[in-house]
């Protein structure tokens, strides 16, 4: 019985000692220069930022600390930037080709990130597409919306559109900057606030919340795409998608059956509604001009989505 219990004593020291130096090497790993989480760190904030040409100075403490926000508010928000650096390899080329060719500063694609992710979102409030434009001001703009059709979620008709709305409010205001903010506020808002506060600028006006972060957020995209790997994002890590490969196919008349349509022509419904996400529908009707659709140019780049 005494031989028992010495052994019990015995197993019972060596298992608290073992505990007690097992113990002991975590903490010092925890204390290893090693083992030490590196956390990222926010890089300094520039004096200032050109945006379409124009000088913002941020020695103004209140400018600074705005953009200071929405910048942290941004940068950490991984969910939201990595989906977009992977997507602007897809649509930016196209993007910005058609902002260019509508002399529409080049800038102005972090607007239009920032209001969908690059994606043909719609709003809470019933705005589309990459430029978000709500039904009553697309039809302003002489794109087509029906129950077949919504031309808001078609680069080639709302980006014009886009770039004709807010040059039209920079000439009206001097400023490409305000014409940025009436994008959210809306030109006549934008003025009548700048007015009863006499103002002279976006930068000089109290606004709602919304508007009053909108351009500081436009400002942090721009920070983060132009230099990603200052703000953490490493894009070697990031697979960014490949730009689709497509052609175009002319059709003058109306499809009754657009599902169909794309069967005869060799690929399924899904894959013709990707290419074109203006198409709302499985009717194209009969309209002036035709229509043009995208098809996959080369057959393998779709080779899970052709049949």
């Amino acid at each position: 019985m005494r031989l028992f219990l010495s052994k019990i004593l015995i197993f019972i020291s060596v298992f608290f000692l073992s505990c007690e130096v097992e113990g002991q090497k975590q903490e010092e790993s925890k204390s290893t220069p090693e083992s030490k989480v590196e956390h990222f760190q926010m890089p300094q904030l520039p004096d200032s930022i050109v945006f379409a040409g124009e000088l913002i100075d941020f020695t103004d403490w209140d400018l600074k600390e705005r953009l200071d926000k929405e910048l942290h508010a941004i940068v950490y928000y991984h969910n939201l930037i990595i989906p977009c650096l992977k997507r602007s390899t897809r649509f930016l080329p196209e993007l910005e080709r058609l902002m260019k060719e509508n002399n529409l500063p080049d800038d102005f694609k972090y607007l239009a990130i920032i209001e969908s992710g690059l994606e043909n979102v719609t709003s809470p409030s019933g705005a589309q597409g990459f430029w978000q434009f709500m039904a009553a001001t697309a039809r302003e703009y002489e794109m087509t919306i029906s129950e077949y059709i919504d031309e808001r979620n078609d680069l080639a008709k709302s980006t014009p559109a886009a770039a004709k709305y807010i040059i039209n409010a920079k000439d009206s205001m001097g400023s490409w900057v305000d014409a940025a903010a009436s994008f959210n506020r809306g030109e006549a808002g934008l003025k009548k606030d700048k007015k009863w506060q006499e103002a002279d600028s976006y930068f000089d006006t109290y606004m709602n919340t919304e508007t009053g972060r909108y351009v500081f957020r436009i400002l942090a995209m721009k920070l983060i795409f132009e230099d990603p790997m200052k703000y953490g994002y490493d894009l070697k890590k990031i697979e960014q998608y490949e730009p689709y490969e497509t052609k175009s196919e002319r059709v003058e008349e109306g499809i009754l059956d657009v599902a169909h349509w794309s069967k005869e022509k060799g690929y399924n419904y899904k894959i013709v509604r990707k290419l074109n996400p203006w198409i709302i529908g499985n009717r194209l009707p009969n309209r002036s001009g035709g229509y043009t659709i995208l098809l996959p140019a080369k057959d393998e780049h779709f080779s899970n989505y052709k049949d």
